[in-house]
């Protein structure tokens, strides 16, 4: 049955049911779940956030007796939280761990006895509650009975003939049936125990449900006496990233320096205070799997690649170990990664203008010194090593959730030579400003940008990949525009080497030849160290070439010092050795005979390609005759169609007719006997093919 009430009742419908319910909440926290013992606060004590975008977060604090924390998470987080919680209670014992159910809210209420799923009138509600006992205050008399039911009745308006609809309660109270009007309840409480408390649960699973997106978890703890608990967990973060700032200084003593900046969110619903946070440079294998919603298949989660820019440029490390290796414009060797006048200091500024950083004195409008980057910053992070991975630990961080902020990790002077870098592939005309960058921090650098200051200015950007202690980068920054390069001179060369015969295949080898320039012009006024980057040809081999100085996983990498207002060139050549293979019988006539007047081929081959030419030259007028025969045939069969034609128009007793007749009976008998000559001829054509082919079988030529 349904009931559909006027505003004022369903006013008091709502307040009737709050009514009959708010003592009944008391038996369940403000989510629902079930709590035994005290509240106890375990506030977050360690973080350790890792570069794969999980952070593993600790609890710890005091309770007392039995108690139960409540850990609020977001909906995506309660997977995580399921697959990596752990416990720790030494002095007690850890008891159930409730969370609420991920079931649509519908399905939730509908399992209750009262189902209020469907926001029913005060009408609704009560036929569900037929059979129960309820105590009605209507008025000033209090009636206490068993639900019937509801009807509708119309009643007249005073003296008028117009009537409205009015609801009526029907209780069963003693022996006898008493009816209520709804407009006249002013309370209605359950004597059902178990329906007050299903009634509740329906109502707190709702206002849960408001608050989709957090979800408590609690952890309830049993023992006695004052101890520690902890509670530790993985969730997904945020990826901590790092912000870098290389720092050349105008002073030719001083050492070029790097600060590194660690940037961390807490998006969490707590507040860090004082907390122990680890930042690993690892990257752990994390994945999710769907815990939280019961019965249902896991679907792959995908996550988008980051820094996925091909702007600014990185650069790999190169494969061998340290070495010497000469230079394409000289013959002195130089050290992989070694220093030399002319770095970053002795550089021209980027091409962009420079823009000074400098500090305002005693509050006049003029700029008299260049601001000094590395005054008061210094490395807050303890750094080492643990296992496989790099860590940063930092003490005492306090962070509000939901901020974000950067502490600086990295304050220490590294080494840093002045380099240009050109790849075609990135920029056909220049090469690019920059630098090799060697990681003598004894830290482990995480990929990020590098803002380059360069004398007090800014240079330039540039992006840099992972680097361990020891390892060194290139870093591009900038566009050198004084430096030109002409890669446009590529040549390539196909040479026939040799070739063999065996069981009817024609083996064939052959060079190939590529050959790449790079004209260089330096226009600076200033010498320059240039780098040319050269993609590999996986299966070629450089000859006549420069050894490359470093060789990474996809590119050659050859240096020159290119004096100031001089012109270099660079010559690669790489060679492939290609091998093809060919059944000679597959070949015409003319192919056999290019190749048997190859001279790169041994003179046994040629002699048995000649040979075979010529077999094949007899069979190719074999061929040629067996072709006349059929267009012959084509063209009679066709003077048939028309000789046939006339004779429909012609009357039989005529001298035509006959000559018709006698000139289609000459033409069958040419056919017949092209016939039998196409047959020979196919079969003896057959019959040198095989020949052909048996005799190729045998050679074993070279």
């Amino acid at each position: 049955m349904s009931a559909i009430l006027d505003r004022p009742t369903r006013r008091r419908a709502a307040s009737l049911i709050g009514l009959a319910v708010a003592a009944n909440l008391a038996w369940s926290g403000e989510a629902g779940e079930a709590i035994i013992g005290q509240p106890a606060d375990i506030p977050v004590k360690r973080v350790v956030l890792f570069s794969s975008g999980v952070g593993y977060f600790e609890h710890s604090g005091p309770i007392t007796g039995d108690a139960a924390a409540e850990l609020r998470f977001k909906t995506a987080q309660i997977n995580d939280v399921l697959k990596s919680l752990v416990v720790e209670d030494r002095g007690g014992l850890v008891g159930t761990i409730t969370y609420p159910s991920n079931d649509p809210i519908a399905k939730t209420l509908g399992s209750f006895q009262v189902n209020i799923s469907a926001n029913p009138s005060l009408g609704d509600l009560l036929n569900q509650l037929r059979g129960a006992r309820v105590t009605v205050t209507a008025g000033a008399e209090r009636l206490t009975g068993t639900i019937l039911g509801l009807e509708k009745v119309n009643r007249q308006i005073g003296d008028s003939r117009d009537t409205v609809e009015e609801w009526r309660l029907n209780l069963l109270s003693g022996a006898a049936i008493r009816t209520v009007a709804l407009d006249e309840v002013r309370g209605l409480d359950l004597e059902d125990a178990q329906l007050q408390e299903e009634l509740g649960k329906a109502l707190a699973a709702l206002a849960q449900a408001r608050d989709q997106d957090k979800k408590p978890v609690v952890v309830n703890f049993a023992g006695k006496g004052e101890r520690d608990v902890r509670l530790g967990y993985v969730v997904e973060t945020p990826i901590w990233k790092t912000s870098y700032r290389l720092i050349v200084p105008a002073d030719p003593q001083a050492k070029p320096s790097l600060q590194g900046w660690a940037i961390v969110e807490n998006q969490t619903d707590n507040d860090w205070a004082d907390v122990d946070l680890t930042l690993v440079s690892g990257r752990p294998i994390s994945f999710v799997q769907d815990l939280y919603q019961p019965l249902y298949i896991q679907r792959p989660v995908v996550e988008p690649e980051l820094y996925a820019s091909l702007r600014p440029q990185t650069y790999d490390d190169g494969m061998a170990e340290e070495k010497v290796a000469g230079t394409f414009g000289s013959d002195k060797p130089m050290a992989k990664g070694a220093r030399k006048r002319g770095d970053l200091r002795d550089a021209a500024p980027a091409a962009s203008a420079p823009m000074e950083l400098a500090m305002q004195e005693g509050g006049g409008a003029a700029f008299d010194r260049a601001m000094d980057p590395t005054a008061g910053v210094g490395s807050v992070a303890n750094a080492e090593k643990i296992g496989e991975f790099f860590q940063y630990t930092v003490g005492d961080v306090s962070l509000e959730r939901q901020r974000s902020a950067m502490l600086p990790i990295v304050v220490d002077a590294i080494e840093v030579e002045r380099v240009s870098i050109y790849n075609l592939s990135v920029l056909a005309k220049n090469p690019l400003l920059g630098a090799r960058v060697v990681n003598t921090t004894g830290k482990h650098l995480l990929q990020g940008p590098v803002t380059v200051l360069d004398s007090g200015s800014y240079a330039g950007d540039a992006r840099i990949d992972d680097v361990p202690p020891n390892q060194n980068r290139l870093l591009s920054f900038a566009i050198d525009l004084q430096v030109r390069v002409d890669a446009q001179n590529r040549q390539q060369h196909n040479t026939l080497l040799t070739g063999r015969i065996s069981q009817g295949v024609l083996h064939l080898t052959r060079r190939l030849v590529t050959t790449q320039e790079y004209a260089i012009d330096n226009r600076a006024d200033k010498d320059r160290a240039l780098i040319i980057e050269h993609p590999i040809q996986h299966g070629w081999k450089l000859i006549d070439t420069p050894e490359p100085y470093e060789t990474t996983e996809r590119l050659y990498r050859f240096r020159d010092a290119v004096k100031a207002g001089a012109a270099s060139k660079l010559t690669v050549k790489e060679e492939f050795t290609q091998y093809e293979a060919f059944g000679i019988v597959d070949f015409d006539t003319p192919t056999i005979e290019f190749y048997a007047g190859t001279g790169e081929l041994p003179q046994p081959v040629r002699d048995a390609l000649a040979k075979a030419a010529q077999m094949r030259r007899a069979m190719d007028d074999q061929q040629r005759q067996l072709d006349q025969r059929r267009r012959t045939i084509e063209e009679i069969t066709n003077e048939q169609n028309r000789i046939r034609q006339n004779m429909q128009t012609v009357k039989q007793n005529t001298d035509y007719y006959t000559r018709l007749v006698t000139k289609l009976n000459d033409q069958e008998t040419e056919i017949e006997k092209l016939k039998g000559e196409i047959d020979g001829l196919v079969a003896d054509i057959e019959r040198k093919r095989q020949e052909l082919h048996a005799w190729l079988a045998g050679l074993e030529l070279r």
